[in-house]
């Protein structure tokens, strides 16, 4: 019995993802850093902690991630301040259905809180959230399950009756180690044979969450 949905935010309702790698992008451009695009893509669904040590391992333990990182983050914030950031097509509609049928909605995203409470206040979406975790709330990040075994803990659900909707390969790995049903919605990195045999579903979009969830709740 399906009793609350959990969300991934980078990817699964906003669309900022490739702002991330295009603001990096610029940043590579500027210093002369190589393959900045695998790197990131590396990166996907992983918190701070974990996206410096891909960093380092590709760049060395020398390399001035944060200085770096800052100035990504500045452009990051300077094109998606103010509710600019987009989202992800259906969030809407598939937050509101959860709601209209008294489903709890979580969220569970590798992102530090200050900047996922500031993107979903100006973004208007925090109201239809029940329980919020963040990558800084957790020890261990995405693929690890810790994440959606806190949110489920807070909405005070069985993972075993909660679904999760995920965009990166760590977030479905992280999803099907605590248990709850996967599924998966892809932003910019493409299914593979893993994700099939992992993941419940494979669906194009939001949209057609909402209309699987129709079915099997």
């Amino acid at each position: 019995m399906l009793e609350a949905v959990v969300f991934d935010m980078d990817g699964v309702i906003f669309d900022s993802e490739a702002l991330v790698i295009r603001t990096w992008k610029q940043v590579a451009d500027k210093y002369g850093i190589p393959d900045i695009e695998k790197t990131c893509m590396e990166c996907l669904g992983t918190n701070s902690e974990a996206t410096l040590k891909i960093f380092q391992k590709h760049y060395g333990e020398d390399f001035p991630y944060a200085v770096y990182k800052k100035e990504m983050a500045d452009l990051f914030h300077e094109q998606a301040a103010g509710g600019k950031l987009p989202k992800k097509s259906g969030i809407i509609e598939l937050l509101e259905y959860l709601h209209y049928r008294d489903i709890k909605v979580g969220l569970a995203t590798s992102t530090r809180e200050e900047i996922v409470k500031k993107e979903l206040s100006e973004s208007g979406l925090m109201e239809y959230f029940d329980e919020i975790v963040c990558g800084d709330m957790v020890e261990r990040s995405k693929p690890e399950p810790d994440i959606y075994l806190e949110a489920c803990k807070r909405l005070q659900v069985e993972p075993e009756k909660c679904y999760g909707i995920e965009d990166s390969y760590n977030g479905i790995r992280a999803l099907k180690s605590a248990g709850l049903h996967a599924i998966m919605v892809p932003d910019l990195a493409d299914p593979t044979s893993e994700m099939e045999e992992l993941a419940e579903c494979i669906l194009p979009s939001l949209l057609e969450v909402k209309k699987y969830l129709e079915e099997v709740s």
